[in-house]
């Protein structure tokens, strides 16, 4: 699917000289229910237009497992990031499939770009304890191992959402690392009901970042 790729796999449809056209004609298949030209355009060679089509056919509630499945695979992390997206868009809709959390969680082990495993991260957050362990597992290596403060930022903040027991000593973790992933793993603490939790929000008071501070005083006055 990406570029420099021939054979049969072209649009049907003579394309604009704009170079933008293909992905307003994406999007605004989404908006009039046109489900023939989102799907023929969700396999075009540019990425954007694959990544506008994947919202299209989200809007009219035509895109199918394998379809978003493939999205999350595709050669681009354009489009890896709008399927991150997208699948969020369902887990908040209630719509989880193991298929798409494995996906997911893949995207975390094994995503070359730091933006799709964060997308990710946020996304099986979405998904909440419905992810399942697996999600969680992968969450914890995120925030244990990765080398992106971002991806750790909001893998912990997802392990917050979630709110399995088994994350705490991982979001504990957090609150050594850099101020923002701190910030996060501070906040995350309000989902865990353990008597550690108190301890370490008395901590956080002392914290060099006064946004560490602030969130630790909030939240110790609600307990």
């Amino acid at each position: 699917m990406g570029k420099g790729v021939s054979g049969d796999h072209q649009p049907a449809t003579v394309r604009s000289s704009h170079p933008g056209a293909p992905v307003r004609d994406a999007v605004i298949a989404g908006h009039d229910g046109d489900l023939e030209t989102a799907s023929r355009l969700v396999g075009d060679r540019d990425p954007a237009v694959r990544a506008a089509a994947l919202g299209a056919l989200q809007r009219m509630g035509a895109l199918e497992t394998h379809t978003l499945g493939a999205a999350l695979r595709d050669p681009d992390p354009t489009v890896r990031r709008r399927g991150c997206v997208v699948a969020a868009r369902r887990f908040g809709a209630g719509e989880i499939s193991g298929e798409i959390v494995d996906a997911l969680v893949q995207a975390l082990a094994s995503d070359p770009d730091p933006t799709v495993v964060e997308a990710a991260a946020w996304s099986l957050g979405e998904a909440g304890p419905d992810g399942g362990r697996s999600a969680v597992d992968g969450l914890e290596r995120v925030v244990r191992t990765h080398s992106d403060p971002l991806c750790r930022e909001a893998a912990v903040a997802a392990l917050g959402a979630i709110g399995d027991p088994v994350a705490l000593d991982t979001v504990l973790v957090a609150l050594a690392d850099k101020p923002a992933v701190r910030r996060r793993a501070t906040i995350a603490l309000a989902a865990f009901d353990d008597p550690r939790v108190d301890e370490a929000l008395r901590r956080c008071l002392e914290d060099r970042d006064w946004q560490v501070r602030q969130a630790a005083e909030d939240l110790l006055g609600r307990l």
